[in-house]
């Protein structure tokens, strides 16, 4: 099923387009629509996974209501926003939020609980995580003696940050600002990976974005979803070897082994592997929040 955009005509207002998400200029606001579109490895893929936009929109909504942490959102129900007479409500229902309109901070504040993806690989490397020391011997997949906090610049294009240091972070922007990123972000990963194990979800990592608006620090984007976490079924979890996950991965590892070299447009996903990635984001929904997922 081909999703490369959702159609929907907001077509008096600003938009910009990212991989998977369209953002419209509303003024003081920001309407902010998620879509079926996936990517990996740089590319956004042909082929949509349909109802992911809803999922995500939904996961996220309700981390914004769970967590302690003051944030962006301001409306869920499409037609509540006050949007153009025409607006095709039924194709924005369930997958649009109005948010509040912020200064963001050019930092992705990433959490890790446990050693895995580029962290993995950097500590083969190096023997440290984005400048910080780690104990030998560690696995791959280990928990961590301690949280880590490893920023990454945000990407213009493409999926891959820049990891940085704290201290690189601090130049860009400013001791105080980091240092309360830091704060706000570990204690968030912590609220949310405490209630996922609850339902039997470990988060092995996360990404936040903050922005900044009449002088407070909220959290904005995506919360704890599929996208910007990497989430493991706690009761299969064994140190040693990469994890079974509810992300993409399935869609990463089917293209890696597919043939595709990775720099021509890549290729149309198999019905089968849709299928199956809707499925591990619809399970990672229901168990985090403790409903069934199902939309019309």
């Amino acid at each position: 099923m081909s999703l490369p955009l959702l159609q929907t005509d907001l077509s008096g207002f600003s938009v910009t387009r990212g991989k998977v998400r369209d953002v419209y200029d509303l003024g003081d606001n920001l309407l902010l629509v998620s879509t079926d579109r996936i990517s990996a490895f740089d590319w956004v893929l042909p082929t949509g996974i349909p109802d992911k936009g809803r999922v995500l929109t939904q996961l996220s909504n309700f981390w914004f209501n769970h967590l302690k942490i003051p944030n962006h959102l301001l409306e869920t129900d499409v037609e509540a926003m006050d949007l153009p007479v025409g607006t095709d409500l039924e194709s924005l229902a369930g997958r649009t939020i109005l948010v509040r309109k912020t200064e963001v901070v050019p930092i992705e504040c990433v959490v890790r609980g446990f050693l895995s993806g580029s962290a993995w690989q950097e500590y083969c490397d190096t023997g440290k995580v984005c400048g910080i020391e780690l104990p030998t011997g560690l696995q791959e997949s280990s928990r961590f003696p301690s949280m880590i906090f490893s920023p990454a610049t945000k990407a213009e294009q493409g999926d891959h940050d820049e990891n940085i240091t704290f201290s690189q972070m601090c130049e860009r922007v400013g001791h105080e600002l980091a240092d309360k990123l830091r704060h706000m972000s570990i204690e968030t990963y912590q609220q949310g990976a405490a209630h996922a194990h609850e339902q039997g979800i470990i988060v092995a990592d996360t990404k936040f974005e903050f922005g900044v608006v009449d002088g407070e620090v909220i959290l904005i984007d995506e919360v704890l979803t599929p996208d910007s976490s990497r989430f493991w079924p706690a009761d299969l979890y064994e140190p040693g070897h990469a994890q079974p996950s509810f992300d993409k991965q399935y869609v990463r590892d089917w293209l890696t082994n597919c043939g595709w070299d990775k720099n021509s447009t890549p290729p149309e996903l198999p019905e089968e592997v849709v299928a199956r990635t809707r499925e591990k984001y619809i399970e990672a929904y229901n168990l985090i929040t403790g409903e069934t997922f199902a939309w019309k």
